[in-house]
């Protein structure tokens, strides 16, 4: 797989996506939530997103909605607890910037976090998910 290179800043959940801080780190701040290259390769091309809404309540490992490629649709899991604070409103009707910048500009939502969920480092997610 040509992977985009993984953050080493960020954090990242089993289910593909990513928060852009540390896990020990995130209680009480506001973080950025996408999904990260593996699941955009694996996905296809990206034609909708299905997101939180501002002020909507996302729990840790609990789906918050979901992300249509051409080939299927997945669910959409928050890596943490909180409350939603900001979409990526310039994703409509441009998804494709999800496929092309997972990591920047393809930033989903962002949650004022409570608690995090099960992360991982850079390394264990790599480790985890056979990227090089």
């Amino acid at each position: 797989m040509s992977q985009t290179a993984l953050p080493a800043d960020f954090s990242y959940s089993e289910d593909h996506e990513w928060v852009n801080a540390a896990a020990d780190a995130i209680a009480g701040e506001t973080v950025r939530v996408g999904i990260t290259s593996v699941a955009t390769e694996r996905l296809g091309e990206i034609v909708f997103a299905e997101l939180p809404e501002v002020g909507d309540a996302v729990t840790a490992g609990e789906t918050c909605g979901e992300v249509e490629s051409t080939k299927s649709v997945s669910d959409l899991y928050s890596p943490v607890t909180g409350t939603v604070t900001a979409v990526n409103d310039a994703l409509e009707d441009n998804y494709e910037v999800i496929n092309n910048d997972p990591f920047g500009d393809g930033w989903l939502f962002e949650v004022e976090v409570d608690e995090a969920g099960p992360l991982m480092t850079a390394d264990e997610y790599a480790a985890a998910n056979g990227v090089n």
